[in-house]
């Protein structure tokens, strides 16, 4: 900028002269960096709180591109990472950084909830000053944005700190006011650059974020399958010896109470309503406690996953039957004498009854529910409790309208405890979800993904043994015969775990991805016998040049440049980079959905040479292999050395990026060098076409 500038200060007094060049300018650069992709635009600026500052940065994302969370959990996309070079002895931190407004949408590749920003991102990170000569706070950003491509990208930020964010911190020394006044008046004139640099630096982010049209954010379907799971959550409920006994007492309560049917009806239909905004409330109630950001760190914590992992195996115990999970009886009578005094009050006091004797059913899916929609964040909690209550309520209001369908209502018994068992089964295989995320956080591999899947097996299995009737428990009642309706039930749960079995052979397991760690934090990430279809398994097999491993479907692959072109070499085959990153969402698409095709998988077996460089490797490299580049990017780990390898050789940093090369790294396709997401007719032509070229 300082060069354009002063090239518009000398040209001045012709603007012809001036405009021809800064465009043949802008044009000799726009050519020389055309594949360069820089689809994030970063500001930054710092303001005073209190004794304290805060750092803040805003980044406009070009349209399509999303950029992934600090809160991305492990196992899935790249997240943010924020390193601060100058903390020692200068600052501390103030919490952790904050974002801005965020995405989270279930990711089918990796099997979990990816969080991201759209449009803009906004991070804030405040911080206490300890050191007065501190002049700039130096941090690095690492971040991923994705298209149908990926970038791993990185922004070093120096931030100039004023004067005055560290007046409090400097002694006043009566004897060099003299010197402290023209030191102040320093500080002023800095400070009124700074603040004008800081408003053209505004105006600046302000336009650009004008020019880059940022999608509405469309009503999202992670909200309705929120509401809808809920609200089979809240029919669950209803089913449970807590709930569902009290229908027909509680409506025949409002119509024989009331003078007429109507005024029973209106009754019912404000009871009901009642039910709704009680959960609703504590749906509010926990997002305005928490908020939303804190929710959704908390999802990823591992002292919360475990504490959570602990709360729902002891919710099952109780709903197995060997114990029952009670508020205080003095909440419910206090409840009750306030229903007593009649009217609109006193409906929402029975409502609030309602929901105090029925916690120990009601409760640990109530409390799921409030997790899993938290780790959404925003509003989700809201529409969950939403789902839930009208689920809840909607019985009371129709029984009430149409008190004829009581008598169709099945007795209370046995059954009533089965449904308690079942979902004490349920509440217990979903316990293991969250242990599994702390043990992914702090990367234990203690449950690993065929140890997660055995203990599905077994707990579904039992359950199923369970409604066949070989399993009896505490509460349940005796039988001579199981019923229809359980026989199917009891059907649908063996059908579901014999399709879990084949996931300690590497089956994908695509209906429950969200819930087992993903295929490559396993023992065997090519399944039990070694013969699935897993990530790369970074273990040495017998009979492979050294440094191959099997990769994704049994192909070999390299992951050293050096090594595969000396293999490549030696059996004469022309060599296919694949420019990559374990955290590259469309990287696996491909990998998933076109080399594994018939017509292609065979080529990438047999006729070329794979090595895979993986651009997201924070594998340090040792001191003699690092270095500088001639722009100044100190290339430190693996990742580092193949991501200047692609940008220096092929002027551009998305991934998938696949190149086909012969012995001497010359490209051998002519219509397109390299490919990178694309369908599989296309990619199979490309392929065919670089190895024709193969000489």
């Amino acid at each position: 900028m300082n060069f354009t500038q002063n090239l518009q200060t000398s040209l001045s007094k012709n603007i012809w002269t001036k405009t021809i060049l800064l465009l043949l300018f802008f044009f000799a650069f726009a050519k020389g960096n055309a594949q360069i992709l820089e689809p994030v635009k970063w500001t930054s600026k710092i303001e005073k709180k209190g004794n304290n500052a805060v750092l803040i940065f805003d980044a406009v994302i070009e349209k399509d591109w999303h950029m992934y969370s600090q809160f991305t959990p492990e196992g899935g996309p790249l997240a943010l990472e924020i390193a601060f070079k100058n903390q020692k002895g200068n600052y501390e931190l103030v919490g952790k950084a904050k974002e801005g407004k965020t995405k989270t949408s279930f990711n089918d590749v990796f099997g979990v909830d990816e969080t991201y920003f759209e449009g803009k991102a906004h991070i804030e990170q405040e911080i206490k000053i300890i050191n007065p000569n501190l002049k700039t706070v130096d941090v690095d950003f690492d971040f991923q944005v994705c298209k149908e491509v990926c970038i791993n990208s990185s922004k070093k930020f120096s931030i100039a700190v004023p004067s005055t964010f560290k007046m409090d911190q400097v002694p006043v020394v009566a004897e060099a006011q003299k010197d402290e006044t023209k030191v102040v008046g320093l500080a002023v004139d800095t400070i009124q650059k700074e603040t004008n640099a800081a408003k053209d630096q505004t105006v600046k982010a302000e336009k650009e974020v004008k020019a880059v049209e940022i999608p509405a954010p469309t009503p999202a379907r992670s909200l309705w399958s929120i509401f809808f799971i809920a609200f089979l959550s809240g029919f669950a409920a209803l089913l449970t010896p807590c709930v569902f006994p009290m229908i027909p007492m509680t409506v025949s309560f409002f119509t024989k109470q009331s003078k007429s049917r109507a005024k029973g009806i209106r009754n019912a239909v404000i009871y009901g309503l009642s039910i709704i905004a009680i959960y609703v409330i504590l749906g509010l109630i926990v997002t305005k406690i928490f908020g939303a950001d804190a929710l959704n760190a908390l999802s990823t914590d591992v002292w919360f996953n475990l504490i959570f992992f602990v709360i729902l195996v002891i919710f099952a115990t109780s709903f197995l039957g060997a114990f029952e999970i009670m508020l205080p009886n003095s909440w419910a009578n206090k409840a009750d004498q306030q229903a007593d005094k009649g009217g609109i009050i006193g409906i929402l006091f029975m409502a609030l009854a309602l929901a105090i004797v029925s916690f120990s059913c009601t409760g640990p899916i109530v409390g799921t529910l409030l997790v899993e929609a938290a780790s959404n964040g925003g509003i989700a909690p809201v529409v969950g409790m939403l789902g839930f209550s009208s689920a809840l309520a909607l019985p009371f209001m129709l029984f009430a309208m149409f008190p004829g369908w009581l008598n169709s209502l099945p007795k209370s018994g046995g059954w009533l405890n089965t449904v308690k068992v079942v979902l004490g089964f349920l509440e217990l295989a979903l316990a293991f979800k969250f242990l599994s995320n702390a043990d992914l956080v702090l990367q234990l591999h203690f449950l690993e993904r065929e140890v997660f899947i055995a203990i599905w097996i077994a707990i579904f299995g039992a359950l199923t043994l369970y409604l066949f009737g070989k399993i009896t428990l505490p509460h349940d009642s005796p039988m001579n015969h199981i019923s229809v309706g359980r026989l199917y039930l009891g059907l649908l749960t063996l059908v579901f775990t014999m399709y879990l079995i084949p996931g300690l052979w590497g089956a994908p397991l695509k209906l429950i991805s969200a819930f087992p760690p993903p295929p490559q934090y396993s023992e065997s990430p090519f399944g039990v016998g070694g013969s699935g279809n897993g990530a790369v398994s970074g273990e040495p097999i017998k009979g492979l040049p050294e440094g191959a491993e099997l990769g994704p479907h049994g192909i070999m692959v390299f992951h050293d440049y050096e090594d595969g072109v000396a293999y490549a070499k030696e059996i004469n085959k022309p060599i296919m980079l694949d420019f990559t990153g374990y955290a590259c969402v469309n990287c696996r698409k491909m990998e998933n959905n076109v080399w594994s095709d018939p017509t292609v998988l065979p080529i990438l077996k047999n006729d070329v040479v794979l090595i895979s460089l993986y651009v997201d490797d924070k594998r340090e490299l040792p001191k003699e292999e690092q270095f500088t580049t001639a722009s100044g990017d100190k290339i430190i780990t693996a990742g580092d050395k193949w991501t200047d390898f692609m940008i220096s050789k092929y002027k551009t940093n998305t991934q998938p990026l696949y190149v086909i090369t012969d012995l001497e790294g010359n490209n051998l396709n002519n219509t397109k060098p390299t490919i990178s997401y694309v369908s599989t007719e296309e990619y199979l032509k490309w392929l065919k076409e670089g190895i024709s070229n193969f000489k």
